[in-house]
């Protein structure tokens, strides 16, 4: 694809895009980030720290090997230009489902999620999104700005229908957003298990789209992210919550929000390309 460019593939990302079930894509925008910027270098990042992984899971007892997956590479973005970046990666989503892949988006701020839940409802019209995430992100606008990463899932909620948003591990909104947040299909603060367990039997029949904002989980085990929010959840926790998602048709997925700016140990991007590694294997597992 002419969209993209690539330097560094995933661990074990080794099949050809023809041969491939899922594709892994980055998504390295930074333009509306309200706090600590440096998301740009999300993808990069868990890319390099995957290597510390290795390709087998003793919890899931899968191979990533045994997985055919291809690793596109990163969205081509022009600088200074939000929309025809949000429309670049939606272009990119949009072939990736239209050839019957599996994407895996890799952030990248939060907005990103925007044009990646576009291109998979225009797909599958019964589209439900899980947001797992430190903040509300419902704000109408941010400064002014209503295309913001603090805005991104006010916006998912305007053209998909707000009762198709599940969210999870909020610890964090402003009281308009809390009156929104009335509108959701699920809406649950500080744990993220509680309310998947109470709502997964809503969403079994439905596909479904994960968005993963690495602020959900408490800035003592992931430091590197924009805006880091105390009393989040354990990286156990976060884990156990994807063994969850495994019970459910996931048509997309995305990690966001990774900043290794500010990750000097790079452990934040570590765990997002754990997050990574086992949503791949899930597919496997789905596979078997």
């Amino acid at each position: 694809m002419r969209e993209v460019v690539k330097e560094q593939d995933f661990l074990a990302a080794r099949s050809p895009y023809a041969e491939a079930r899922a594709v892994i894509a980055g998504a390295p925008l930074d333009a509306t980030v309200s706090f600590r910027p440096g998301t740009r270098g999300g993808p990069a990042a868990i890319r390099t720290m995957s290597y510390c992984l290795e390709e087998y899971s003793l919890d899931l007892k899968r191979d990533l090997r045994a997985l055919a997956f291809h690793d596109l590479g990163d969205v081509l973005l022009p600088p200074g230009e939000v929309a025809a970046g949000l429309d670049r990666i939606e272009t990119v989503i949009a072939r990736l489902l239209h050839d019957g892949k599996t994407p895996l988006l890799l952030g990248g701020e939060h907005l990103v999620t925007l044009p990646a839940v576009r291109a998979a409802a225009a797909q599958h019209p019964e589209l439900a999104v899980i947001q797992l995430d430190a903040h509300a992100d419902l704000r109408d606008d941010y400064l002014g700005a209503t295309l913001s990463h603090a805005t991104v899932m006010r916006r998912i909620g305007d053209f998909l229908g707000r009762q198709n948003l599940f969210q999870f591990g909020i610890r964090s909104a402003c009281a308009p957003e809390l009156e929104t947040a009335r509108e959701s299909g699920a809406f649950f603060t500080h744990r993220v298990l509680p309310g998947l367990v109470e709502t997964l039997s809503a969403l079994r029949d439905r596909p479904v789209y994960v968005s993963l904002d690495m602020d959900v989980v408490d800035p003592a085990f992931a430091p590197g992210v924009g805006t880091p929010e105390p009393a989040g959840i354990t990286p156990a926790e976060l884990l156990d919550a994807l063994g969850l998602l495994r019970q459910l048709r996931v048509v997309a997925w995305d990690v966001v929000e990774v900043n290794p700016a500010v990750d000097p140990a790079g452990i934040t991007a570590l765990l997002a390309a754990r997050v990574v590694r086992d949503a791949l294997l899930g597919l496997v597992e789905a596979a078997a």
